[in-house]
This record gives C-alpha cells, structure tokens and sequence, in this order.
C-alpha cells in the first residue's frame, strides 16, 4: 500500500513538472513573438492510468493547441500557481507516505 501511495504522488509530481514546462514554453514563445507576434496557447493533456488491481496513476499526455487565442501572461501565471500548488501537495502525499514507509520498517525491527 505504501509502494501506491508513493507511486501515485510521484506521478502526479511528474504530471505537475510538465504542466509548469508547459507553461513556462508559453510565456517564452510569447515574449520571443513580441507585442504584435501570435502564438497559440498549448494546454497540457494529462490521462488517467488504471491497473488491475486498482492502482491509479496520472500521466502526461502532452499537449493541445487552444485556437483562437494568444498566450496570455495572466492566463499563464494562474496556471503555474495550480500547477505549483498541485505539485505541492502532491509532494506532500509523497512525504506521508515516506514517513509510513519508515514506521512499518521501524515496526518490524521489533
């Protein structure tokens, strides 16, 4: 259960590492076309991967095009902070997890 529960956060974190890249490829591609330049807006695809037994993990699926509209900075800097804040608390399942990993090794040394 621990193994899943590690798992599951890591790819999550791994989901949310490429929804940031995303991100930061929109604001460059931005600022390189200039004022006047377009550049569409990618949007990160992510997909659901479930096992048989149950287990369920996250995966980056790469991304869309949004046509008809150009990068906004706003729009972006919205989408970093949830994606920064996702990663988080996926970090954060990771970090409970660990520490079960440790108490059910430190239980069987009894």
């Amino acid at each position: 259960m621990t193994v899943d529960l590690l798992d599951a956060a890591a790819s999550g974190m791994d989901a949310q590492r490429a929804a940031l890249d995303v991100a930061a490829r929109n604001v460059a591609a931005a600022e390189a076309a200039g004022p006047n330049g377009e550049y569409p807006r990618l949007i990160p695809q992510f997909r659901l991967l479930s096992s048989d037994d149950g287990d369920a993990r996250v995966e980056f699926a790469g991304t869309s095009t949004q046509h008809g509209t150009n990068v906004d900075i706003l729009t972006e800097m919205i989408a970093v902070m949830n994606a920064s804040r996702a990663y988080e608390s996926d970090a954060s399942i990771f970090d409970v997890g660990k520490t079960l990993a440790e108490k059910t090794i430190d239980l069987e040394r009894l």
